[in-house]
């Protein structure tokens, strides 16, 4: 929680001179902080599972739900790796929430999982930890290494600039499920 100095000088000379006893002081001093805090949560908006990348979209929350709905459903998951305070992580974010065609597949053929934290499996991993990166798991829990974006060096990052390799790759691994399984 946010503390605020509150400078308490412009009170006690209003109580001095308008002859206030100290509990009338704590009580004005406790109903500006009240006051304060309220007005902080009613700008501060809910952190929601989507974090940002598409309110319509249903999103898991854990990796181990994310690998079972995909089971139930037989639709690949999408595990988009992400730090809030990453500038690349933000502009991908950004364009990927307000673009209408990986809304529509990720809605509707994918199980969605956004993590800003690791996972314990090493295989979400497969050249390095870095942000942003998306992997694709098909229903018989293959990590889909062989669906990359065009970096050497990094194969599973996508800049903001990218959406249109996301799209191809989102297809892609929706095509192999149908027929490689």
């Amino acid at each position: 929680m946010l503390v605020r100095h509150l400078d308490i000088q412009p009170l006690l000379i209003a109580c001095h001179t308008w002859r206030m006893s100290p509990w009338s002081l704590s009580t004005l001093v406790l109903a500006s902080c009240v006051i304060l805090s309220s007005s902080q949560q009613k700008n501060k908006q809910p952190q929601t599972i989507s974090r940002g990348w598409g309110k319509g979209i249903t999103w898991v929350a854990t990796y181990e739900e994310g690998l079972r709905k995909m089971k139930e459903n037989n639709k690949p998951l999408m595990v988009i790796h992400h730090k809030e305070d990453c500038p690349h992580s933000k502009s991908l974010k950004k364009l990927f929430a307000v673009d209408k065609a990986i809304q529509k597949i990720a809605k509707q053929d994918f199980i969605m999982l956004n993590l800003v934290e690791e996972t314990t499996d090493s295989n979400l991993a497969p050249d390095g930890y870095y942000v942003p990166r998306i992997l694709f798991v098909d229903p018989s829990m293959k990590v889909r290494a062989d669906i990359t974006s065009k970096y050497s060096n990094h194969l599973y990052t996508y800049q903001a600039s990218d959406l249109s390799v996301l799209v191809d790759n989102m297809k892609k691994a929706k095509l192999l499920l149908h027929t490689e399984l």
